[in-house]
């Protein structure tokens, strides 16, 4: 059967954003002297998509998210939550092979089809329990793995925060979910469902962040950096920088550092 537009599109835009990650590849890696400018040299532009976002936001996802999160009972949240999580892991099992994470990806493996079965559907997290721990893979990782640089800071419309090198993980992500290849008019409101689902799992971060920040953008353009470089390094980034505090030039004794009047 062949398949529709809209699959074609994505897997068009899949191969665009790989080509432009390839682009964006350099020698060296990210160390702590990257510049702002550096890191996020549109920032004008990002500026205004994040402004649109947050407006959005405002007046329609936010207030939506929080009757969700009210009139929701906890444990029907978390089942929602669960349920999306498993949706998405396909994309977790391809990257963990991607990454060769061999063992992994037969454990992440393991988890979906556990969940997906005794689970029901992933509306509970079986496989846990059972010692299947859950993992955070994608594609922006595992380019990251094979030495692309991250690329430019950019703040995407309704996608919200993203690098050059994470963006080919929109493409992946959605080929590699279930529910793209569903063409029902059930597709919708599972969807929506998805959306407001996500949004009240951030409510208290974001709230934290408007109060705490004195620029909101440059808050979550730093948080959403850090998190990628943990998830990047499984938990242990390296700490860039500290050598240099510590380093004495070649000529110069540690006795020079003291010096009695």
């Amino acid at each position: 059967m062949c398949l529709s537009y809209r699959k074609y599109f994505w897997i068009i835009a899949l191969l665009s954003c790989l080509a432009i990650s390839g682009c964006a590849t350099t020698q060296g890696t990210e160390t702590q002297n990257t510049t702002e400018q550096d890191v996020d040299p549109i920032e004008p532009a990002n500026r205004i998509f994040y402004g649109i976002n947050e407006v959005l936001d405002e007046m329609l996802v936010k207030p939506v998210a929080g009757t969700y999160a009210y009139v929701m009972p906890d444990p029907m949240r978390e089942s929602v939550s669960n349920f999306f999580s498993n949706l998405g892991y396909l994309n977790v099992i391809l990257n963990s092979f991607l990454q060769g994470k061999a063992d992994q990806g037969w454990s992440d493996t393991s988890r979906f089809l556990i969940n997906s079965t005794l689970g029901i559907g992933g509306l509970f997290d079986v496989a846990t329990g059972m010692g299947f721990a859950r993992h955070e893979e994608d594609l922006g990782q595992t380019l990251a793995v094979w030495g692309s640089d991250q690329g430019t800071y950019l703040y995407l419309p309704i996608v919200g925060p993203q690098t050059v090198r994470d963006t080919p993980d929109i493409a992946s992500s959605t080929l590699t979910n279930p529910l793209f290849y569903v063409t029902s008019a059930v597709l919708y409101p599972v969807a929506a469902l998805g959306i407001i689902n996500k949004r009240a799992q951030l409510l208290e971060a974001t709230r934290l962040r408007d109060e705490a920040s004195i620029d909101p953008y440059i808050f979550t353009r730093e948080a959403y950096l850090q998190r990628r470089n943990y998830l990047i390094h499984d938990g242990n980034p390296p700490l860039e920088g500290y050598d240099d505090i510590f380093n004495l030039d070649s000529g110069e004794e540690s006795g020079d550092m003291l010096r009695v009047e």
